[in-house]
Parts: C-alpha cells; structure tokens; sequence
C-alpha cells in the first residue's frame, strides 16, 4: 500500500487517530496513537519512544529508538466508532541511524526468514487459537467466571458466547482475515478460532492484530478474553497448535510428488523434537504455560510425534490436500515472531543434519525427550542450545534469558493459596 492510498483512505473513511503499533519482546501489543496530521512525520519514520518500552519496561534500556511503519500493514479498526474511526498500522524498531533494533523481535523473524529464503525456502503458517471469554466485574475488570457449561464443538443456547464469536469472526473477516473455522472449545467459555495459512511474517502480524481485536470485540459484550494458558484448575488450558508448511520451488517440501510424506517432513520434526526443551522457552513461555502442559488434553505423558488422530508433541498432519507438521505445546502467551522464527530455525537443523524423529511410543513425564516441567527448566536448556541462541542473537537471548529467569524467582517468592491450604495448619 503507498502513502498516497492511505492518505485516501484516511480521508474518504473520516479517519481521525492511527494507531502505530510494535510488539515487545514478550509478544506484547503497544502502541503510540497519532492524528491525520502527523502522517508525514510517520512516514518520515522520526516517532521515537523510550527504548525500554521495547523489553516491558523491565530492563533498562535508555537509548530513543524509532518507528519504521510497514505501509501493508495499515487497516481500519471496524469496532471503533463509525464517525471518528480509528486506524492501525505495524512498525518496526529501529536505531536512530535507521539500523535495525536487534532486539526486535519482528526484525529477528525477518533476518529469520531473509536467511532461509537464501536457501530457497518460504514458511507458510496456519494457527488455531484458544481463548476464553470470562465475565468482568462491577469494575470491568476480568475475572475466571462463567455461566455456561458447553464443552467440545457445543452450540447455542448451551453455548453462551456464540455470539460473541460469531461478530469476532465477522469483524476479523471485515478487516481481511480469512477464517478457516470456529467453534466453542473442551471447556466451559472456551473457544478456538483457526486462521487461513499465510506466509510467516503476515502470520505473526496477524495473529498480534488477531488478538487486539477479540479483546476488544469481547469486551463489548461485557466479557474479557484471555489467551492465558491455564486460567483455572480442572479444566483443559488454551495452546495455540501452529502448522507449518515449508516451500520450495513452489511446492510443499514436506509431501512428495506422489503425494506421500517426504523424508524432509520426518527430518523437520526431528529437528524441532531435538529442540523442542529449548523451544519450549519461546513457545511456553510464561510460569503459568507449564500448568497446562502438565494436565490435560496437551499434557507431556504422551506421544513425542504422531500422525493424525493421535495427541502428541509434534503431529505430522497428513491430508487429503496438504501435508503439514503441526507444533501442538506452544500456546498463547508466546511471541508469534519469535515462535515462527525459532521453530523454523530447528526444523531446518533437522533437515539440514537429516535428524530422525525416532519413536513414536508414549513416554511417561519422567522419561528424557519431552518438554520441561517448568519455565525455569526451559530458560535453562534454551541457554545451552546454540543453534536457538543463534537466530534469535546473543544479546536478545540474554536479556530474555535474565528477565525471564527474574519472572521465575518471583513466582518462588510468592506464597500461593495452596501453600497455605496444605501446610498452615498441619506444620
């Protein structure tokens, strides 16, 4: 899209703030909100913020850094008020000299996928997101409340958020999206949503649109969404299973002329199972994610990889029309950016090293080859794996690395509920 067809478009839609958007490194959406007016320094890329936004606010980072907008990425919000409406667009990070911030996690996916283009590949990804939709309360704030108790596939009246659902999904189509499916999901105010495959970049791009725009569709039905792993005991946690597709040439690597599976697919999930204890530090990557990974429908004590109909870690999606290897452990919390990037990284290593996957068989929690049973687990075994460590780059890692392992000793420093329920009063 040039300058000229969004000023167009700005005028013709009574456009009146446009939101310039950037993700953190923890995949969080933030964003600076301008007026028509400022275009021209927009495009002239010289709207800075302070550097240590870039990182959460949770590290020290004093240097101005610089909002690069991608023109592409320009779109009209449909939620916001017809008269006033309001404008995104998507931006890189970049120093003042214009050189690319190496901590931003958009340009780690980019120098990602430049890198594997060289060797002639392109990366096509398709998610299915999990939520819940929870009620607020007298202050609008969320809560793990519900009403309803609709499970798997349910539909109305059972299925108290349809609704919802049903104007998230027409919106999202309003704004370009194309949705492969919806339905409610296992748990009671649990739903999933699958995106249409797309190339990686537009993938991550999307998926962080994606959720700015259920929160903010939920909320106009008095209800919050949440993309949080595991928000409640005894009921299965929301993961954001993720099919890749690799291509070359203009085919899909992972299927064979004759249609059957290549051994390029079986060395790709090699290499991500390979990876898969340090992949979990970007895929899962909150103390909350392994909760969800203990119990439930995506828990560990199962096959390591699969062909469909089977759970498992990695699942070898073979189709009547395609053949894809789908990640099932990461979930919504992570950086949709870092995730493509790092999961490409692996499965080219396999290929790359013709990694085997190996056996299929279930293996049990305790048994060596599966994910870590926490995050501090993770951050450790992703300090010790070099080829992960390499894409995402040194200095990236280790502030990652160090903030994350901060997160980690205060969740230990925390006394939880069912501490006190079963030690107070029995010590």
């Amino acid at each position: 899209m040039t300058e000229k067809e969004i000023y167009e478009l700005i005028e013709n839609e009574g456009v009146e703030f446009i939101r310039l958007q950037f993700t953190d490194i923890f995949g969080r959406l933030k964003n600076i909100a301008v007026t028509p007016g400022q275009m021209e320094k927009v495009f002239a890329n010289r709207y800075t913020f302070d550097g240590d936004a870039a990182f959460g606010h949770r590290y020290s980072f004093e240097e101005k850094l610089y909002l690069y907008p991608d023109r592409d990425t320009f779109m009209i919000l449909p939620w916001r008020p017809q008269q006033g409406k309001v404008a995104k667009i998507i931006c890189d990070i970049r120093h003042k000299d214009g050189t690319p911030f190496e901590c931003c996690s958009r340009n780690i996916l980019r120098t990602t996928l430049n890198a594997v283009a060289d060797k002639g590949y392109m990366l096509m990804v398709d998610p299915e997101c999990e939520f819940f939709l929870f009620h607020t309360d007298e202050n609008g704030l969320p809560t793990t409340t519900t009403h309803e108790k609709a499970g798997y596939m349910d539909v109305g009246p059972s299925d108290f958020g349809e609704n919802a659902r049903r104007d998230i999904v027409l919106m999202l189509e309003e704004m370009g999206f194309e949705i492969e499916s919806s339905h409610h999901e296992s748990a009671p105010a649990q739903h999933e949503i699958e995106l249409k495959e797309s190339e990686a970049m537009k993938m991550a791009d999307s998926i962080m649109t994606f959720r700015f725009a259920v929160r903010s569709i939920a909320k106009r039905f008095g209800l919050y969404a949440t993309f949080m792993p595991k928000p409640k005991n005894g009921i299965p946690g929301s993961g954001m299973h993720t099919n890749f597709t690799l291509i070359k040439d203009g085919k899909n690597v992972f299927k064979n002329d004759d249609g059957t599976v290549s051994k390029e697919a079986m060395y790709f999930i090699g290499g991500v199972l390979k990876h898969s204890k340090a992949l979990a530090a970007i895929a899962n990557p909150t103390v909350n994610s392994y909760k969800r990974l203990i119990e439930g429908y995506d828990q560990k004590d199962t096959y390591l990889w699969a062909e469909s109909g089977e759970s498992a870690l990695v699942k070898l999606n073979n189709d009547i029309d395609d053949i894809k290897v789908e990640l099932r452990f990461p979930d919504g919390s992570s950086n949709p950016y870092l995730l493509f990037a790092t999961a490409l990284v692996a499965g080219l290593d396999g290929i790359e090293q013709r990694i085997e996957p190996g056996s299929k068989n279930i293996l049990s929690v305790d048994e060596d080859g599966l994910l870590p049973n926490n995050l501090k687990d993770a951050l450790n075994e992703l300090s010790k794996d070099n080829t992960l460590i390499s894409s995402l780059g040194e200095d990236f890692s280790k502030i990652f690395i160090t903030i994350k392992n901060n997160e980690w000793r205060d969740f230990m420093r925390e006394v939880s509920d069912w501490e006190l329920d079963r030690y107070l009063s029995r010590i």
